[in-house]
């Protein structure tokens, strides 16, 4: 059991790495843009047509793939008061009912992203001219990664936790 376990956590960090590398390449995209813009705007005088909209749509992909990147690793906002109070035993219970619920609300976001996907596939941007679908799958996506970290998290829960001696 420990060693599916110690599997399925490996199988979504090697995931995890890749989509950290995605966001790093969505940023320097967005970087790029949105500095050519401004540049185009006030020292050449002439706007482009693009940058804004890809710019846009790479800040919604980084902002789903990055809430599921930081929920894996604890980096999101969290109130610590309660497992401090509970003891070991409690804190990890708490901890499993936390990402089930976590996974639960990633499956109903999968269900209804893909949903929203579907129906907005015939619709494209209005610069780039790409499916709006480009857009909208982001959600989906990012509740995939979530369902994924959410089952990473209770797989470590559920892992013994070597003993730490002083």
């Amino acid at each position: 059991m420990q060693a599916v376990l110690t599997a399925l956590v490996r199988g979504v960090d090697a995931v995890n790495w890749m989509i950290g590398w995605l966001m790093a390449v969505l940023m320097a995209v967005m970087t790029v843009l949105i500095s050519w813009q401004v540049f185009a705007r006030y020292v050449m005088g002439n706007s482009l047509t693009f940058s804004e909209e890809v710019a846009r749509f790479s800040t919604v992909w980084l902002t789903m793939l990055g809430a599921a990147y930081a929920y894996r690793y604890g980096a999101l906002i969290a109130v610590e008061l309660l497992p401090g109070l509970l003891g070991r035993r409690m804190a990890t219970t708490l901890k499993i009912a936390v990402a089930l619920a976590s996974a639960v609300f990633a499956l109903v976001l999968l269900r209804e992203g893909l949903a929203i996907t579907a129906r907005v596939l015939p619709q494209t941007a209005p610069s780039t001219r790409v499916s709006m679908a480009w857009l909208y799958a982001a959600m989906p996506a990012g509740a995939a990664m979530i369902l994924l970290n959410a089952l990473a998290v209770i797989a470590d829960s559920l892992r013994p936790q070597p003993k730490v001696q002083l």
